[in-house]
Parts: structure tokens; C-alpha cells; sequence
């Protein structure tokens, strides 16, 4: 009995502290679980301009690239996404740099610092650009939506997205836009989702076509890798990208247009360069996914020949099953949605700074009405190309041949602006960065001269 009662009073505490260690565990994997749920919380909120000009990357006409690359020429394009990624990153870190310590836009400086004829003549061709990209982007949108429900007219379509974009961006305040925009990104992850659900994938040669570079020197290849280059890298980003950074300072309470060489952080810089980083890597990420999505089902079937975005989401849904083509679909609705407010907005950026008109989402309608007239008219003749027999692909192409003339002027204008010590201060370029601006301009200009030849040819 002794023996019994001494064995039980031995073995009651080493069950409490087995009991307590097991409550420690949950305990600390508790709060090891709050702080990777608090540092994702942190870094979500920390990503703006970035994420949000990446993701409208890939707005309708860059799927319809994409879809027409991986289906002409299954996964040897592949490549493009890695080399384009730092390309990208180092333009818009660039742009951003330039916004945050100077307070302006990029048309604001440029006006400053060059001759107007130059500024006058690029924002002209920008605004032409984005107006058959946004003409593109509505009627790719329509035609996603058709293919969900065939009852709807296109017509009727097109005009209540025109309509809702407008409300959105001029009638919503800065702070639930660009919310809204960030969130509205992540529908790009259904690209990468729709490739998950394909089933048999080659993996082994996808990751060997990725780090593999190979091109050809036909014309149909080179019009593709031109068209990519020209999709990925396109003025109205570099616009977009310098006055968002402008936008969120002023909503942190910097109101004042001026150069600021000291009052930006070491901590913003790096904060900035994240936010760049972390949305161009998005960007080309979901570029990689369309393009294995359309070499796995449509050209290993034979379809080689995709002129749209919708028609992409079409023939998809035979060989990959009712969910890829549903998240396919969904995705083009989804980023032409935020795709169209990036490229109205940029040509209203760059117009309002280029003639000194009030400017910015920041501002009520009454307070800018030239700066959101311009968005209106942007998607007014976006809306109206679609009513007037607009080929989708011919506006992309002209699309792709006036950024092909435009690109190059404005990089170079970039590099020497953020070069430039007495506007940048400390901010200046690295050397290297320098180098590697020029290089960007240079192969951005030959990818132009291509592209018109091509055409032309």
C-alpha cells in the first residue's frame, strides 16, 4: 500500500510538467504563429505603388501576349519571364526614386528639366497608346464576361464596365482606390491556380525552358519576343508608377511640391525598393503561369494561334477542365478591372503635369476637373473604338509600335533625371544602376525599330 501511495506521488507531478511542457509547446507555437501572422500583416501593408503597377501589367492585351506566346511556341519563351523581371524592377525603382524625392510626377520633371516639344509629343503618343490599349482591355473584358454568361450583350457589357471604372476612380477617395486596387491584384493568382489544376505537367523541361534562353530569327519569333518586351516594359507604367509615389506621400502628410532630397528615409528607400521588388517579381510570376498554362494545354493540342485574352480563356477549357478556364476567365474580367484605371490614370498624369493642371486621385473631382476629365476621356474613346469595328489585335500591334517609339525617349529621360546629383542628392543612381538604365534603353529602342520593321515588313 506504501509502495502505491509513494509511486503515485511520484508520478502526479511528472504529469503536471508533462502537461505544462505540452501547454508551453501550444503556447509557443502560439506566438511563433501571431508573429509570422503580424510580419505578413506588416509586409502586406507595406506593399502600394508597387504591387498595384506590377499587377496592372498584366491587364487583358498583356494575357492575350502572354497566351499567344506560350501557344505558338509552348515553352520556349519561358525564359522572358526571369530576364524581364530585372529589367522591370531597376525602371521602376527609377521612377519611384524620382517621385519620392522630388515630390513630382515623371511628366512634372521631365517639363522642368527638358524641352517641352519633347514632353508635348511623348504624352500625345502615350495617350493614343493607352487609348487602344483601354479599347482592347473593354473588349476583352466583354468577351470574358460573354463567356459566363452568353446572355448578356457585348455592347451592354462594355459600357457598364466603362461605367463602373469611372465611378471607382473618380468618385471613390484615394485611400479605398488604392486599396481596392492592391486587393483587386491578387486576382492574379488565378493563373497560377488554373496551372495547378492542369494535370501531367512536364515540369522537368518547364524549369529547363525557364533557365534556358533560345530564339529564332523568324519573324513570327521575333514579332513575340518584341511584343513581350513592349508588354512588360511600357511607358504608362513608368508615369503611373512615379506619381503613385507622389500619392502616398502626400496621404502621409507630406503636402509639399518640392525637392525633398533630405527628408526621405533610409527606411522608405528600402520600404519602396520591397514594394518594387515584391510587384514586379508578382507581375512576371503570373506571366510564367500563363505562358506554361497555354504551351501545356493549347499547343500541345495544336492550337496555335490565340489573337485575344478571352479566346485564350475559350480553348483552354476543352483540355484543362471547367476550373481552369472559370479562374482563366474570372482573372481577365479581374485585372482588366484594374488594369484600364492604370492606363487612364497615367495619361491624365502625364497630361495634368505636362500643362501644370491641378492633379491627383487625392483630389475631389471639383478640385481637378481637367486631371479626371482626361480619365474620362481616355475611356470614352477606349469605349467608343469598341463600336466603331475595333480589331483587338490591330490596336494592340499600333499600341505596341507607338510605345516602341516612345519607351526609349522616355528611359533615357529617366536615367539622366535620376542620375542627375542636384535633383537626386544622395539619391542618385549607383553607377551600375546607370549602366544598366542605358542598356535597358538601348534594348529598348532596338526592340522598337524591330517591332516597326516587323510590321512594316
Amino acid at each position: 500500500m506504501a509502495k502505491k501511495i509513494i509511486e503515485k506521488v511520484v508520478e502526479t507531478p511528472a504529469k503536471v510538467l508533462d502537461k505544462t511542457i505540452e501547454e508551453s509547446k501550444k503556447i509557443g507555437k502560439a506566438a511563433v504563429s501571431e508573429r509570422h501572422l503580424k510580419k505578413a500583416k506588416d509586409y502586406w501593408e507595406m506593399l502600394g505603388p508597387g504591387l498595384t503597377t506590377g499587377a496592372s501589367d498584366d491587364d487583358p492585351s498583356g494575357i492575350a501576349t502572354y497566351s499567344q506566346a506560350g501557344s505558338q511556341f509552348g515553352y520556349r519563351l519561358l525564359w522572358l519571364a526571369p530576364f524581364t523581371f530585372p529589367l522591370m524592377a531597376a525602371v521602376q525603382e527609377m521612377c519611384a526614386r524620382i517621385g519620392l524625392v522630388t515630390g513630382r510626377g515623371l511628366a512634372a520633371n521631365i517639363r522642368i528639366h527638358f524641352p517641352r516639344s519633347v514632353l508635348y509629343i511623348s504624352t500625345l503618343l502615350l495617350f493614343i497608346a493607352n487609348a487602344f490599349n483601354i479599347g482592347a482591355d473593354l473588349g476583352a473584358m466583354a468577351a470574358a464576361t460573354r463567356l459566363l454568361f452568353a446572355q448578356l450583350s457585348f455592347s451592354f457589357l462594355v459600357v457598364v464596365f466603362a461605367v463602373l471604372i469611372l465611378f471607382l476612380q473618380i468618385f471613390s477617395s484615394y485611400q479605398k482606390y488604392a486599396k481596392y486596387l492592391k486587393w483587386l491584384s491578387l486576382i492574379l493568382l488565378a493563373y497560377v491556380f488554373s496551372v495547378l489544376m492542369i494535370e501531367g505537367l512536364n515540369w522537368k523541361e518547364i524549369l529547363i525552358q525557364t533557365i534556358r534562353p533560345t530564339f529564332s530569327f523568324n519573324k513570327d519569333f521575333i514579332f513575340i519576343v518584341c511584343a513581350v518586351l513592349g508588354t512588360t516594359i511600357s511607358p504608362y507604367l513608368f508615369f503611373w508608377q512615379t506619381s503613385q509615389e507622389v500619392e502616398e506621400a502626400i496621404e502621409r502628410g507630406r503636402t509639399n511640391i518640392k525637392l525633398r532630397q533630405d527628408e526621405v528615409t533610409d527606411e522608405e528607400i528600402k520600404e519602396m525598393r520591397l514594394d518594387i521588388f515584391s510587384g514586379m517579381f508578382f507581375s512576371n510570376l503570373v506571366m510564367f503561369f500563363i505562358i506554361v498554362a497555354c504551351a501545356a494545354v493549347l499547343n500541345a493540342s495544336g492550337i496555335t494561334d490565340i489573337k485575344t485574352a478571352a479566346q485564350a480563356a475559350e480553348a483552354l477549357r476543352p483540355f484543362a477542365g471547367d476550373a481552369s478556364y472559370f479562374l482563366f476567365t474570372i482573372g481577365i474580367i479581374g485585372t482588366g478591372l484594374l488594369g484600364i484605371p492604370v492606363l487612364a490614370g497615367s495619361s491624365s498624369y502625364a497630361f495634368a503635369e505636362s500643362f501644370g493642371f491641378r492633379e491627383g486621385l487625392h483630389k475631389k473631382l471639383r478640385q481637378a476637373y481637367s486631371f479626371y476629365g482626361l480619365i474620362i476621356i481616355s475611356v470614352l474613346v477606349g469605349l467608343i473604338l469598341n463600336f466603331v469595328g475595333l480589331d483587338p489585335i490591330k490596336a494592340l500591334i499600333w499600341a505596341a509600335v507607338i510605345n516602341g517609339l516612345v519607351a526609349p525617349v522616355i528611359l533615357a529621360m529617366i536615367v539622366v533625371l535620376s542620375s542627375n546629383k542636384k535633383i537626386m542628392g544622395d539619391r542618385v543612381n549607383h553607377k551600375f544602376t546607370t549602366l544598366v538604365g542605358w542598356m535597358i534603353t538601348a534594348m529598348m529602342a532596338l526592340v522598337g525599330l524591330l517591332t516597326i520593321f516587323q510590321i512594316i515588313g
